[in-house]
């Protein structure tokens, strides 16, 4: 919040969770006729994000599984867009699992998400991305908060890439053995995001 204020941005915390910040988007839309550049529901973000596709077949054309985390499902949704033909695998926590959820029912559903990666913590899924993964047969798998925390750490002291826990979800889904069939293949993990607590990271590197 710092750094979006330093930027000239203002911060509106009027919302007491996820499900009431889109409500008081729409009601400050409403208030001020403002333009709301959705973060995932949304043709143009979604064509933007998958700009990451077109990267990884650029860097490694000979790319066989992308595991990509996923909130609310834009940035999945792009890269299968870009990789058509290319196994696709979307991770997120069990308790925040919009996309899976939306996926399963045929339509987005509401939900109070609860996980440590906080980045992924969608209230719901978006009706076009949902679309995107159901036609183009992205596969959807869920892993635990545990799971966050050691790609985190893997990351972190491995990588040393300073990653926000939802930018671990499918480094964390790899070690786990969550994504089956990847022996012998070759695997793309997207990693996107650093924006952590300083306490957040450093209870989790705590952790054994």
């Amino acid at each position: 919040m710092a750094a979006t204020r330093g930027y000239g941005a203002t911060v509106d915390q009027e919302a007491a969770d996820h499900l009431e910040a889109f409500a008081r988007v729409r009601e400050l839309q409403r208030q001020s006729g403002r333009t709301l550049v959705h973060p995932f529901d949304d043709p143009l973000v979604v064509a933007g994000q998958g700009t990451v596709g077109l990267e990884i077949a650029k860097d490694l054309p000979d790319v066989d599984i992308v595991v990509a985390p996923v909130g609310g499902g834009g940035l999945v949704s792009g890269i299968a867009t870009a990789l058509t033909g290319k196994r696709i695998v979307s991770v997120e926590p069990e308790g925040s699992a919009a996309l899976h959820m939306a996926l399963e029912a045929g339509k987005p559903i509401e939900f109070a998400p609860k996980s440590v990666a906080d980045a992924l913590n969608a209230p719901v899924a978006g009706e076009l991305p949902r679309q995107i993964c159901a036609e183009l047969g992205v596969e959807s798998i869920l892993i635990t908060d545990d799971d966050v925390r050691a790609g985190f750490r893997f990351l972190y002291e491995r990588a040393k890439l300073a990653a926000e826990p939802g930018a671990a979800a499918g480094v964390g889904a790899l070690l786990a053995g969550k994504v089956p069939d990847v022996e012998g293949k070759t695997v793309a993990v997207v990693v996107s995001g650093g924006n952590v607590a300083a306490e957040t990271a450093a209870a989790i590197l705590k952790e054994e």
